[in-house]
């Protein structure tokens, strides 16, 4: 299938492995240069190397902690460096789920809590924050947030109030860039 993007280049947070690996793989093979980030540099190289060598494209990877603005600021820089510029961000970087029996209401502490949603959902937001400017001044964009099903589901109050909140940061961004040329998703 052509989506019209090569040439493109992207940054997939969670980009090591399972969906943002995924995602990496398939733009790749539509001829986009890839950034993929995540906490753990071995995974990284070993991913980056394999998925090169199968796509053809030029494939980076780069270390990220999407909690911290420095080491978010850093992945962007280092993207735009690294490709030449920034057209695509693929926000799918998370805590691990479905690997453990999802915590009960007096399970839930504040820190767990908090954490898992300082990833995902200000994750996703100091992404977006710093990326979108970079793709403004161009006058094209995409941002493209994984959520999950868990927005729609019960069974995980933590999954599912992380995913509404993607869902409804993902609407108003959308709103907000969309006449920016950045189409949000």
């Amino acid at each position: 299938m052509d989506l019209m993007l090569n040439g493109k280049r992207a940054l997939v947070t969670g980009g090591s492995k399972g969906i943002g690996r995924a995602i990496a793989r398939q733009l790749a093979l539509e001829g986009v240069d890839v950034v993929i980030a995540a906490r753990n540099q071995a995974e990284l190289d070993a991913a980056a190397a394999e998925l090169a060598q199968e796509t053809g494209r030029k494939i980076v990877g780069l270390a990220v902690d999407t909690q911290d603005d420095a080491s978010v600021k850093a992945v962007v820089a280092g993207t735009i460096a690294a490709l030449g510029g920034l057209d695509i961000l693929v926000n799918a970087a998370a805590k691990p789920g479905g690997q453990a029996t999802p915590p009960k209401l007096a399970e839930i502490t504040d820190a767990l809590f908090f954490d898992d949603v300082n990833v995902k959902v200000m994750g996703y937001l100091r992404m977006a924050r710093e990326a979108a400017p970079v793709m403004a001044a161009g006058g094209w964009g995409r941002i493209i947030n994984i959520s999950g099903l868990a927005a729609r589901l019960t069974g995980s109050t933590i999954g599912s109030i992380r995913n509404v909140a993607v869902a409804a940061l993902t609407k108003n961004l959308a709103d907000e860039l969309g006449p920016k040329g950045i189409n949000v998703t």
